[in-house]
C-alpha cells in the first residue's frame, strides 16, 4: 500500500515505530474538533478532550458536517488533534502582555489561522496568508465563519514579506511538505516520491530564508509540516538555526504521554 522506499526510510528512524505507524495510517482517522468559544460554550456530547488544546475535543462519532449549521456558522472546526498543539506552543513561549503581530504564511484552509485568531484576541492582529488565490478564499471564507475580527487575509509569497523587517512578534510556517502524515489518502500516497521530498525540503528552505527578515529581533518562528521526513523536519530546524544563528526553544510535554521529544543533534546529519 505504501511506498517501499518510504517503509524502508521509517525502518530507520529511531524515534518512528514503523510498523506500529504503518497500521495506524491504515486505520480511519480520529475525529476532532476545536470550539469556537465566541460562539459556542458546551462541551459537545459523547466527545473527550484533547489534552494540549482547551477547547479541543475528540468524537466518539463522525458527523456529516457538511450537513451541519453550526460548523457554518463557525461554532467549531473540524481539525487534526495534532494540528492544535500550537497552543501549547502559543502558551508556553510566546508572551501576550503586549500588543502581538502574527503572521501564519501558509494559511489556509484556516484550522491554524482560526486557533491563532482566538489565541491572540483583542491584543494583537494575525496576517493570514496563503499564496494560491484559490486557497486564499478558502482561507479568507473559514476565518469570517470564525468571526475574527482581529485578521488580515493577504495572498503573497513568502518574499514580499521581507518588505516589512522586523514587524512580526510571532511567524507561523506550516510548511507545503511531502504529505506523509496524509497517507491516509489514496492521493498522498501516489503523489510521494523520494525525488518530491527532496524538492519539497529545499522548496521549505527557500520559505525560511524568504520570510526570516520579517521576524522581530528575539522573536518567534514556529515550524510545522505534516511528514515524517527528516529532512523536511529535523534537518531544516537545524539548517535554520545554523544559517541564522536561531534557538532551537524546547517546550515542556511532560504532561503529553504520546508525545516523544527527539534529540535534534542526534537526529539530524
Amino acid at each position: 500500500m505504501f511506498p517501499e522506499k518510504f517503509i524502508q526510510r521509517i525502518r530507520t528512524q529511531e524515534y518512528i515505530y514503523a510498523e506500529e505507524l504503518r497500521e495506524a495510517l491504515q486505520e480511519p482517522s480520529p475525529v476532532s474538533i476545536r470550539i469556537n468559544p465566541l460562539k459556542w460554550d458546551k462541551k459537545p456530547l459523547e466527545s473527550e478532550p484533547v489534552p494540549w488544546c482547551a477547547t479541543g475535543f475528540y468524537l466518539d462519532n463522525r458527523p456529516s458536517f457538511t450537513l451541519d449549521p453550526f460548523l457554518h456558522s463557525g461554532c467549531y472546526y473540524p481539525q487534526e488533534a495534532s494540528g492544535m498543539f500550537i497552543e501549547q506552543i502559543f502558551r508556553q513561549i510566546v508572551r501576550t502582555d503586549g500588543y502581538l503581530r502574527v503572521l501564519d504564511l501558509c494559511g489556509a484552509p484556516g484550522g491554524k489561522s482560526t486557533h491563532l485568531s482566538y489565541l491572540i484576541g483583542s491584543g494583537g492582529v494575525l496576517v493570514a496568508n496563503e499564496v494560491i488565490k484559490a486557497r486564499a478564499s478558502v482561507l479568507a471564507e473559514n476565518l469570517a465563519k470564525w468571526g475574527s475580527t482581529n485578521t488580515i487575509v493577504t495572498q503573497n509569497d513568502p518574499s514580499a514579506f521581507s518588505s516589512l523587517p522586523g514587524f512580526f512578534d510571532v511567524i507561523l510556517v506550516d510548511a507545503p511538505c511531502s504529505g506523509e502524515g496524509m497517507f491516509r489518502e489514496r492521493v498522498a500516497v501516489n503523489e510521494w516520491s523520494e525525488g518530491n521530498a527532496f524538492h519539497c525540503s529545499e522548496r521549505q528552505k527557500r520559505i525560511l530564508q524568504d520570510v526570516w527578515p520579517a521576524l522581530k529581533g528575539n522573536g518567534i518562528l514556529i515550524y510545522s509540516t505534516c511528514t515524517f521526513n527528516p529532512e523536511e523536519n529535523e534537518g531544516n530546524v537545524k539548517w535554520l538555526t545554523c544559517r541564522q544563528m536561531a534557538e532551537a526553544i524546547e517546550l515542556n510535554i511532560s504532561d503529553f504521554k504520546c508525545i516523544k521529544e527527539i534529540d535534534l543533534q542526534a537526529t539530524a546529519k
